[in-house]
Formats: structure tokens, sequence, C-alpha cells
């Protein structure tokens, strides 16, 4: 019997019998956030495999098991978590903290959720940067980044059957991996795409539209700065960008990473960025507390602290905006075609970093192979990734130690 369940029945003379519409029973107030606590709290350190499992995990709890909402709400709830920017299983968890308790569940739901994960990050972040350079360290890492590039693959295939949905989204999905090698700025292109394929879908509405200067407030948006000396505000700032503007799964971080702390920046390496993608997969609960792992590499603990703080604030701010504003959002003509854009660019950014990356991972026919049947274990037989990292860090170490 789990942890929760035997918390809950230690709650069970206080239960009051009467049933709520979803059939869940009616707890206190305080006890409904102290379950809420337990819950988000052993999610965040024992969900491994990434935001679909996340979402599968929450969906058997919350509908099946515990019945806080029904099938259709919590539908509706992760298409609200879809339609807006940020890490898609972290924002649905948060709604659900809100649906269960109002205002202090939101805070409460999403800080349970991303506390453990974080925490676990910054030990081996710790770690790595104590005993990085030792080979046993460094021969697990040559078996692990290439299943992470295995595992990126698998995710462009799948995701990119979704995202394609008709020429127009093939051709901008095209143009934005050619956009990326040239250097643009990844915002722009997502603005582009997006904005592009929103008229398309919405080309008679355009024209009853008056002319406004929505395009003022987005000049000067995407300037690459060029390396600058790093500094703390400026981490944080990044940071609150990337959580702010990032639409799709978290595999499309790397793009953003990449873009603004690779090659803009100059702050961390394309070893160091993979790094953080592998820390960032091996361990439980969201897959952007890759952060945190840079934000310590960069600044120590305070680093990790904000880093963290920067990339899932958006989060909690637009979750409070979007449960004001679900109806509107879900339903909207614009925001669809918006997000079919930026969906579809995301995935050729995704695609352009996985090319770049796969050069500093795959660098033997040792590697080379972990990473063909990896993405063949993962195409026809769905293993879970957690069991094909295990997998490569062991190879990694015999490579290592033979």
């Amino acid at each position: 019997m789990s942890l929760d369940s035997l918390l809950y029945k230690s709650y069970s003379g206080l239960m009051v019998i009467k049933m709520n519409e979803t059939h869940a029973p009616m707890l206190s107030y305080r006890e409904r956030l102290f379950e809420v606590a337990i819950f988000f709290l052993r999610l965040g350190l024992t969900s491994f495999g990434g935001p679909a499992a996340h979402v599968a995990i929450m969906h058997d709890e919350m509908v099946n098991r515990r019945k806080w909402v029904s099938e259709q709400e919590f539908l509706d709830l992760l298409g609200a978590a879809n339609l807006i920017p940020g890490p898609t299983s972290t924002e649905l968890a948060i709604y659900l903290g809100f649906r269960r308790v109002g205002w202090p569940g939101l805070i409460l739901a999403g800080v349970c959720f991303i506390l453990p994960a974080m925490l676990i990050v910054m030990a081996l972040a710790w770690g790595y940067v104590r005993f990085g350079a030792t080979p046993v360290v460094g021969g697990i890492f040559y078996g692990i980044l290439p299943v992470v590039i295995a595992i990126v693959a698998q995710a462009l295939w799948n995701l990119g059957r979704t995202a394609v949905k008709n020429w127009l989204t093939g051709v901008l999905g095209v143009a934005a991996v050619l956009f990326y090698f040239l250097g643009m700025n990844i915002l722009i292109i997502l603005l582009a795409a997006g904005l592009i394929v929103m008229a398309w879908n919405n080309f008679s509405r355009i024209k009853r539209l008056p002319v406004v200067g929505f395009w003022l407030p987005m000049t000067g948006m995407g300037l690459v700065i060029g390396s600058v000396p790093f500094s703390l505000p400026g981490m944080f700032l990044e940071f609150l960008k990337i959580g702010a503007t990032l639409y799709g799964s978290g595999y499309v971080l790397l793009a953003y990473l990449r873009a603004d702390f690779v090659r803009d920046l100059g702050w961390i390496t394309d070893r160091q960025l993979i790094d953080a993608i592998a820390i960032g997969q091996i361990t439980p609960g969201p897959v952007f507390t890759t952060a945190t792992f840079i934000g310590y590499l960069l600044g120590g603990v305070p680093g990790a602290l904000l880093a963290t703080l920067g990339i899932f604030l958006p989060s909690f701010i637009f979750i409070a905006l979007a449960s004001l504003l679900i109806n509107r959002l879900r339903n909207s003509p614009w925001m669809i075609g918006f997000l079919d854009g930026v969906n579809v660019a995301a995935l050729g950014l995704m695609l352009g970093v996985t090319v770049q990356l796969a050069s500093t991972a795959m660098i033997d026919p040792i590697t080379i192979l972990i990473v063909l049947v990896s993405l063949f274990l993962l195409l026809r037989f769905k293993i879970n990734t957690t069991w094909l990292i295990a997998a490569g860090a062991l190879i990694g170490l015999i490579h290592t130690l033979v």
C-alpha cells in the first residue's frame, strides 16, 4: 500500500460521507490540501518516463481512482495545458491542484511536483561538477548520450505524424530547420510559423479585422545578442523567457537551450548541454528540471534555484490566467491555427538541434550501434526509456572498465 494511501486512510474517521458530482468523498479543506501535497510529492519523486507518462499517471489517479475530476473535465484541463506555453504535464498538475483546492492548490501542486525532481537534479549536478571528469562518470555518459539521441529521434517521429497536418505545415517544418541552421533566432521562427498558419486558417476573418499595430511589440524580438558575461539576473531572465514562450514537448527545450546558452551567450558547451539533457531524462518529475542542472553548472545552488524559478514561474501565471479563459482559448480558431504553426516549427527546431548534438554523442561504431538499437526498441516495442538509459549507462561503464 502506498504512503499516500496510508495517510489517506488515517483521515477516514474525519471523512464526510456526502459525495460530490464526481463521486469523490468530501474532505475538509485542510485534508484536501494535505491530499494534494502528498500525491504530487509522490508523483514528482517516482514518475519516470517523461510528460506522456506523467499525464497517464495523473489520468489514472485523478479520474479512475480518486475521482477528483470526470473524464471530460480531465480532457478539458489537458487541452488547456496544451494551448499555453510551458511544460504540459507540470501545467496539468498545477491545474488539477487548482481544481481540487483553489488558488492555494495551484501553488501547492506545482511546487510539490517540481521540488523532488529539483533536489535530485541538484544533487546530481553537484556530483557532476565534483566528479564529472573521472573515467567512470565519463564512461556512464558515453553510453547514456546515444540513448538520449534515440529518445529525441523517436519523439520527433511520433510527434511529427501529428504535427504535420497538411502541405503548409510540412513546408513550415522544413523551413524551420533551414532557418535554424542559418542562425535565425528561434522565437522569430516559432512566431512566424504560428502567424502564417493562423492567417491561412482564418483568412476570411482577417479581412474583417481593423488594422492595428500588432507587429510593433514584436520588433526587436529575436535579435542575436552575442556572447556576454554570465550573471545570475541575466540567467534568470533567459530561463523566464524560455518558460514563457516554449510550446511543444519538453524535448523542444533542447532547441531553446542550445540557441540561447550555447550559440548566443556562450555560457555552456554542447557537451554540457547534452549531459544536462541526459540528467533530465534519468530523473523523475518534469523534464524542465534540466534548467536546474544548467543553473547549478553556471551559478551553484543560487543558480540552480533561480533557473528553476525562472523556467517554471510562467506556468503558474499562465494556468492562473487560463483558469479564467479556458473556454475561450480552447474554442478559438485563431489559437488553434497559431498552435498548429508553432508546433510544427518546434519540431523542425528539434530536428536541427538533434542533428548537431548527434555529432557529440555518436563518436564511434559502439555509440552509433547504441543509437540504432535504442531507436529500434523504442519504435518497435515502445520500451520504457528508463530501462534503455540504464542499459546505456551499463554499456558505457563496461566500455570504460574493460
